[in-house]
């Protein structure tokens, strides 16, 4: 008899040995072996597995049928030799504690604003003014579905520039009964981000978890990354190349109180190489404070109006 964790530490053990790469949900072999086991099984992900011994009853323990335990080494093979994100195999992502559909469509959402929503680390900056949302490169849209939640008062706007990511976002949008408060955009950047009169839509939060990877990182990324749409990922020779336009052009986009929380990963150096006159506030993650930060937008126009005046 095999019990639900002899499977989990078996797989494990197989994502071990064959050096499969983490990074999209989870961080060891453990929590992903866990996952799929999981989710296979239909048992929610949050199941504890702790004490087996003390407790007969723990999920655990319990036994796996022949059927089921085929199933889940079909599922370990698949994670293995074909070296996609798990959350590719199960079409589902959790962010906050919310679930959300995702394919090879979208990148894998893991944005660490997702915390920052959830705490209210930037809701000092925000007020009764705070009423349109933008979420620029909203993939499958996880992060306009958590600023909706999470500001109720607001309408939020999700854009992308992949046809395919919005898709996914649709899906999400419609998953969470958000169609009356986020709508869905294609947009390169700003360019779609007009009104009747070609006008720019103006908002009073902008949230964007951008393409920030760097050449040399991107040429050395493990094939789980590479299994997603690179258009979500590479950011040029210094991880900027979507950043510079973003910053220049955002003033117009944005109320006279608005703020940007722009994520740019493991690019401070390169960010504050290519900004050095910017004034910023970074924002303290799960990952340090060196992946978020926050923009006025009075410091973008200090930046950029001075450089269109030389």
């Amino acid at each position: 008899m095999t019990t639900v964790l002899e499977a989990i530490q078996a797989g494990a053990k197989q994502l071990t040995d064959a050096k499969v790469a983490f990074g999209h949900g989870t961080g060891n072999a453990f929590d992903e072996a866990a996952w799929l086991v999981l989710w296979k099984m239909g048992l929610p992900l949050d199941s504890s597995l702790e004490n087996p011994e003390k407790d007969p009853n723990s999920v655990a323990n319990m036994p796996l049928a022949s059927d089921l335990i085929a199933s889940i080494a079909t599922l370990f093979i698949a994670r293995i030799e074909s070296r996609k994100p798990a959350a590719y195999l199960t079409q589902e992502a959790w962010l906050q504690g919310i679930p959300f559909y995702i394919d090879e469509r979208a990148i894998v959402p893991r944005s660490f604003i997702a915390e920052l929503l959830a705490d209210g680390s930037f809701d000092d900056w925000l007020g009764s003014h705070t009423e349109r949302v933008l979420d620029l490169c909203t993939g499958n849209g996880s992060l306009a579905v958590l600023a909706a939640m999470t500001y109720p008062e607001t309408t939020v706007l999700g854009a992308d520039i992949s046809t395919d990511a919005l898709q996914v976002a649709k899906i999400n949008v419609a998953k969470h009964g958000l169609q009356n408060r986020i709508s869905l955009v294609e947009s390169d950047s700003w360019t779609g981000l007009k009104d009747e009169q070609n006008q720019p839509l103006v908002f009073d939060l902008v949230l964007c978890n951008p393409p920030y990877v760097n050449s040399t990182s991107m040429a050395a990324l493990p094939a789980e990354y590479l299994a997603e749409p690179a258009l979500a990922l590479a950011g040029g020779t210094d991880g900027m190349d979507f950043i510079r336009g973003l910053l220049q052009a955002a003033p117009a986009h944005m109320s006279e109180h608005a703020i940007m929380i722009l994520e740019i990963g493991n690019e401070r150096a390169f960010f504050e190489a290519a900004f050095p006159d910017l004034e910023i506030f970074w924002l303290e993650t799960s990952a340090g404070a060196d992946s978020v930060l926050l923009i006025t937008k009075k410091a973008l126009e200090d930046v950029f109006s001075a450089q269109i005046g030389n």
